[in-house]
C-alpha cells in the first residue's frame, strides 16, 4: 500500500503505518503457522512421502490420467470460450437495441443465465440430452459442460460488451449518425474495435472464470483434469500429491492463457496508437472512408 495521498483514502500518519506494518506481520505469521499445521498434519499421513511422488514421473501415469483429463478440459474450456464470446457479442449488442421488446427479451434471457449456477445447469442439461438423445452417449458429457459453460459466460460477455459500447464517447456515434452511417456500420467499423480494446481486460478475466469453471464437469462423470486427478489419487493413495499437481497444471494454464491474452491486447492497443494516435484520429478516419460520398466540410 502506498503511503501517498489517494482519491479513496488519506495518506496514513506515523502511527497508522506503525500500525498497518504490524497487522501485515501478523496476518503473515498467522498464514504460515496455519501452512506449518497443515503440512504437519498431511506428513504425519505419510502424503509427502518419495513414494506418493513416484507416480508422476511414470510415462504410463501421466498416459492414463493426467494427459486425457487435461485434454478434455482444454477442449471444453476452448469450445466455451468461443462460442461465449459469439453469444455475448450477440446478445451485448442486442441489449442495446433501439426496439424495447429486443432490449427486454435479450436482456431477460442475459439475467436469467447469468442467474442460474452453472453446476445446477450442467447436471439439468446433461439429463436433458441424455433423455433426448441430443449428443451421442460418448459426448454427452461433453455437450452439457460446453453449453452450460457457454450460456453462463455468455451472458456475463454480454453485459461486458453492453457496458464497453456504452462507455463510448457518444460524439463519435453522432457524428457517424450525421454522416448518413447505417447502424451496422457504426457498430462494425467505430464502436466495436475500440470497445473490444477496452474489455478486454474483462473478457481475459471471463476466460479464465471459464478455464476453471470447466472442472465442475466431474459431477456429471465428463472426463477433465480434476476427475483425473481424483481418480489418481484413489488409485495411488496420493491424494495430497495429486491435487497439488494437479493446482500447479491449472495454475500454469490459467497464466498461460492470461499471458497470451495480455499480449493480444497490448498489440492491439499499440496497432492502435500507431495508426491514429488517438480515438478521435481514427474514428473520423473511418468515418470518411464508410460514408466517401458525404462532405464532411473544411477542416480549421
Amino acid at each position: 500500500m502506498s503511503a501517498g495521498a489517494s482519491v479513496l483514502f488519506d495518506a496514513p500518519g506515523p502511527r497508522a503505518r506503525i500500525r498497518n506494518h504490524f497487522l501485515s506481520v501478523v496476518v503473515i505469521v498467522v498464514v504460515l503457522a496455519a501452512g506449518w499445521v497443515l503440512y504437519r498434519g498431511f506428513a504425519d499421513k505419510g502424503q509427502f512421502t518419495a513414494d506418493k511422488w513416484k507416480p508422476f514421473i511414470e510415462a504410463e501415469v501421466w498416459e492414463t490420467y493426467l494427459l486425457p483429463g487435461l485434454r478434455g478440459t482444454l477442449v471444453a474450456s476452448a469450445l466455451s470460450i468461443v462460442f461465449a464470446l459469439i453469444i455475448g457479442m450477440i446478445f451485448g449488442i442486442l441489449r442495446l437495441s433501439e426496439h424495447r421488446l429486443v432490449r427486454w427479451v435479450a436482456g431477460a434471457i442475459v439475467e436469467f443465465a447469468r442467474a442460474v449456477p452453472v453446476l445446477v445447469l450442467m447436471i439439468f442439461l446433461f439429463q436433458i440430452f441424455s433423455e433426448y438423445k441430443v449428443f451421442k452417449i460418448d459426448s454427452l458429457a461433453l455437450g452439457a459442460v460446453v453449453t452450460a459453460l457457454t450460456i453462463y459466460n455468455g451472458s456475463v460477455i454480454a453485459e461486458i460488451v453492453r457496458a464497453g459500447i456504452k462507455s463510448l464517447p457518444k460524439g463519435q456515434t453522432e457524428a457517424a449518425v450525421a454522416l448518413g452511417m447505417r447502424k451496422t456500420q457504426l457498430m462494425r467499423l467505430i464502436l466495436l474495435p475500440q470497445a473490444i480494446t477496452a474489455m478486454l481486460p474483462a473478457l481475459i478475466s471471463q476466460m479464465v472464470v471459464a478455464l476453471k469453471d470447466s472442472a465442475l464437469g466431474y459431477q456429471i462423470t465428463y472426463v477433465e483434469i480434476v476427475r483425473s486427478g481424483q481418480q489418481l489419487g484413489a488409485a495411488e493413495q496420493n491424494t495430497i500429491p495429486t491435487l497439488l499437481v494437479i493446482a500447479v497444471i491449472m495454475i500454469a494454464l490459467n497464466s498461460a492463457l492470461t499471458f497470451a491474452a495480455t499480449r493480444i491486447e497490448r498489440r492491439l492497443r499499440s496497432r492502435k496508437s500507431g495508426k491514429g494516435g488517438g480515438t478521435v484520429v481514427g474514428a473520423d478516419s473511418v468515418l470518411t472512408d464508410a460514408a466517401p460520398g458525404v462532405d464532411i466540410g473544411k477542416r480549421p
